[in-house]
């Protein structure tokens, strides 16, 4: 299976929990603890995708023992803000992290870097006030990140 056929699977599985939010007109506190949940997943998806994307670079691209490598190193890569993303690109391309830099600005920065901030905030029990409309928006964000990277990664 290719990184992108990872990917999608993995977007399909989003897609269906997305189809299960509450209703606009639900219990205002089921519709947060629903965005909290999808900030989650959200970001979840967005550490698989990314690491899906690499090893999947590394398999058409390296012997076994490299693959075994990035993989043992991508096995401890987590909560991935937009400077991490940015590290991980470089280790294997320079020009890919000046790309990703000039790409990850604005509300696709902000998206990567809340959703990593609320996965935390939220993990430690701490009270956030993130809205189902802002998980869509981010979640619609992440889908652009990742299909940047997807893009760099493995050209069409």
């Amino acid at each position: 299976m290719t990184g992108r056929e990872a990917v999608a699977r993995l977007k399909k599985r989003m897609d269906t929990t997305l189809t299960r939010a509450p209703v606009s007109s639900a219990d205002i506190e089921v519709q947060a603890d629903f965005a909290k949940y999808f900030c989650v997943l959200t970001s979840g998806f967005l550490e698989n995708a990314i690491i899906v994307l690499i090893l999947s670079f590394a398999q058409k691209r390296s012997a076994p023992e490299i693959q075994s490598f990035i993989e043992g190193k991508l096995k401890y890569w987590t909560n991935p803000n937009v400077e991490k993303v940015c590290q991980l690109l470089a280790s294997f391309n320079p020009d890919w992290r000046i790309k990703a830099g000039e790409f990850l600005l604005d509300e696709r920065k902000a998206a990567v870097n809340s959703l990593v901030a609320l996965r935390h905030q939220i993990a430690h029990g701490e009270s956030v006030g993130t809205s189902l409309a802002q998980a869509k928006a981010y979640y619609k964000n992440i889908l652009v990140v990742i299909d940047f990277i997807a893009d760099l990664v493995d050209p069409k």
